[in-house]
């Protein structure tokens, strides 16, 4: 596929150089795939390079054990909320990765826990009571200093410290907005406006949020193009402009908009985005082609961006082409030992079966989406009754169909 054919390069330092940029910024799948890169780029030369194939396979490690550990500290997170399957899937996906004694012993225990509560919920309704009370009820959500500060501590310093030092009433507002209280977050973010007047504040992003949500978009548009004048390096006001734009079709304004942005935020993913997803709501969408194949070939895979293209070839058309686009995405969540996300398997899966591409690999799709996504269900089984049809086995494709019909009756 030509469109693919765009992200390759031949020279395996140069995937080293981009595995380490990933690494230090702690992207550890993304760096587990550039080293793999390198290491198969070696490895089909025939080079006999023993120190560089060394130091890639080293770096492979290090990428998979740290990658582990993130996906334990996620899961363990999950798992105290009470998000068992999705726990249980991190724990799976770190067992894989790990070749720490240590760390698989620690990780097979945490999968036998989940099991057991899994356990006591389909055997013994009295006791699911108790477990849920000790265990499976999320934490509750934190109120007042607790978790105006948790929510703080995930902004950027010099944000964070501003939104410190705006006092009570935007605390009171920006909590209620991180709640979806719209109407409460927009009351007390107004009020903290006036008790910030300075032009300098990022309160008018806050407060435009609440407007957006509200579908207060005159409001929202009005304090926006204020606030990217005094702040035009914050790119999350640029991004919440175009939005009101887009919802309000003035595609025009959020062209020239993305074209105002200074120059050295203009290359970042963000703003690619920005455009591309402008061109693809105006219905310009060989221009939004454009724009995203423009950024793949520059800068090498990314898959926001790869997405983006995904979609933009389906509204063109390009079936093929997108559907092994989306196959490629599915590619690279399974290399770097990411969770894949069930909108991007329902794709390739959907589009696979529409060209008539009956297989166990879109089955087993079919399969785990009955897992992740179970409200569709009766979908998932009917699909799946055609590919064992296509296949030719009408005993399964009989059954998963009374399956589907029995649970399209229910609803």
């Amino acid at each position: 596929m030509k469109i693919l054919k765009l992200f390759s390069r031949k020279d395996p330092r140069l995937y080293e150089n981009k595995g380490d940029l990933y690494f230090q910024s702690k992207a550890w799948g993304k760096a587990k795939i550039e080293y793999e890169a390198a290491l198969a780029n070696v490895e089909r030369k025939s080079s006999d390079d023993a120190e560089f194939i060394n130091r890639l396979e080293k770096k492979i490690r290090q990428s998979k054990e740290s990658l582990a550990l993130e996906h334990k500290k996620s899961a363990d997170d999950l798992a105290e909320g009470g998000y068992y399957e999705e726990a249980r899937e991190l724990y799976a996906l770190a067992l894989e990765l790990t070749a720490d004694t240590e760390l698989a012993r620690t990780l097979a225990k945490c999968l036998q826990k989940i099991e057991s509560y899994a356990a006591e919920e389909t055997n013994d309704p009295a006791d699911v009571t108790v477990a849920a009370e000790k265990v499976t009820e999320p934490a509750p959500r934190e109120e007042g200093d607790k978790y105006f500060a948790v929510l703080c501590n995930t902004l950027p310093e010099d944000v964070k410290k501003a939104y410190l030092g705006y006092g009570d009433t935007f605390k009171k507002g920006y909590t209620a907005l991180n709640q979806g209280q719209f109407e409460q977050a927009a009351e007390q973010l107004s009020l903290a406006m006036k008790e910030n007047p300075s032009p300098e504040s990022f309160i008018p992003l806050e407060l435009a949020t609440a407007y957006l949500n509200l579908e207060k978009y005159a409001e929202a548009r009005a304090l926006l193009e204020e606030f990217v004048k005094n702040h035009p390096e914050v790119l999350p006001g640029y991004q919440l402009l175009c939005e009101i734009y887009w919802e309000t079709n003035a595609f025009d304004h959020a062209t020239n908009l993305l074209c105002s942005i200074p120059e050295e935020l203009k290359e970042s993913v963000a703003v690619y985005l920005l455009r591309g997803e402008t061109s693809f709501r105006a219905s310009k969408h060989p221009q939004a082609k454009s724009i995203y194949l423009d950024f793949l070939k520059s800068y090498g895979w990314h898959e926001p961006i790869a997405r983006a293209l995904a979609r933009t070839l389906e509204a063109l058309g390009e079936i093929k082409p997108a559907r092994q686009l989306y196959g490629e995405i599915l590619s690279q969540c399974r290399s770097c030992g990411s969770q894949i996300d069930p909108f991007i398997k329902r794709k390739y899966a959907d589009l696979s079966l529409a060209a008539g591409l009956y297989s166990t690999k879109i089955l087993e799709l079919y399969f785990s989406l009955v897992q992740q996504d179970p409200e569709h269900t009766a979908e998932y089984h009917q699909k799946i009754s055609r590919i064992y049809s296509g296949l030719g086995n009408e005993a399964e494709a009989r059954r998963f169909q009374l399956m589907a019909d029995k649970l399209s009756n229910k609803e």
